[in-house]
């Protein structure tokens, strides 16, 4: 996951609005959205290399997500799958802020990263490259592959688009239309993750589009006062090539 724009507590009818991209390899095995048959109550993707997830929501009104901290001088194959923290999440009913203090004590078996978490009432930030987990105010946040509201190109854009989508109340498409942005962000305003110019100018669109590598799919989750959910996948192929889009709607359980 390479992008995720969040607004918590914003709307008086939707106090959680997600839109997410997960950038991958398109080799890598993994499995549409849908409730696992081995935990019924999980919505999510799955990576099939080692079963974790990039996003997911529970029929209780969890919610956590993952996105790689980038890092090229970090190539630790002995390293623990960053999606595993998001499974294990939804798994339990463990609260949001306990959660994200056990995986600090922990946070040296894995490469770096950047984890939100939500028990349904706080949602919290913590990543393993910077200090300690964060309890998140009422806000519009925007999350890359750097740390939380670092103001990347595309992050600053997905932050000003879902502010507007949420006036006067969002919705799936104009939600899909903030991340489906293919365009590059000025080369004076690239970042230097290490990964060379050229590369950075790719990976600078909200929507990476590529051969071998860019945005398997988005993700809209727009989760309602009257704790009624709904939840949309929408892939994506090789050189942008638009797949499935499945659609979810549920209301929490009590």
């Amino acid at each position: 996951m390479c992008l995720i724009a969040l607004a918590h507590r914003v709307h008086p009818d939707f106090p959680l609005v997600v839109a997410a991209n997960r950038d991958e390899l398109y080799a890598r095995p993994t499995a549409q959205a849908a409730f696992w048959q081995d935990q019924p109550s999980i919505l999510a993707g799955r990576d099939l290399e080692c079963m974790g997830t990039w996003l997911g929501v529970t029929t209780q009104g969890r919610f956590a997500a993952v996105t790689n901290f980038r890092d090229p001088a970090d190539a630790r194959a002995s390293a623990g799958s960053r999606g595993t923290l998001v499974s294990r999440f939804l798994e339990t009913d463990v609260p949001a802020a306990q959660y994200v203090e056990q995986i600090a004590r922990d946070a040296d078996a894995y490469r770096g990263f950047n984890f939100l978490a939500s028990d349904g009432t706080e949602l919290y930030s913590y990543s393993n490259r910077h200090g300690r987990p964060q309890r998140l105010e009422p806000g519009i946040y925007g999350l890359s592959n750097h740390l939380l509201d670092t103001p990347w190109p595309k992050v600053r854009r997905a932050r000003e688009k879902l502010r507007e989508v949420l006036q006067p109340a969002p919705s799936m498409e104009p939600l899909f239309a903030l991340l489906a942005d293919t365009g590059f962000a000025p080369e004076t305003e690239l970042p230097d993750t290490g990964v060379g110019q050229e590369r950075e100018r790719m990976l600078s669109a909200a929507r990476i589009v590529s051969e071998a590598y860019g945005t398997r799919c988005s993700t809209v989750l727009l989760q309602g006062a009257d704790r009624t959910v709904s939840f949309a996948e929408r892939t994506y192929g090789p050189l942008g090539a638009e797949g499935e889009t499945v659609r979810y709607e549920f209301r929490l359980d009590s």
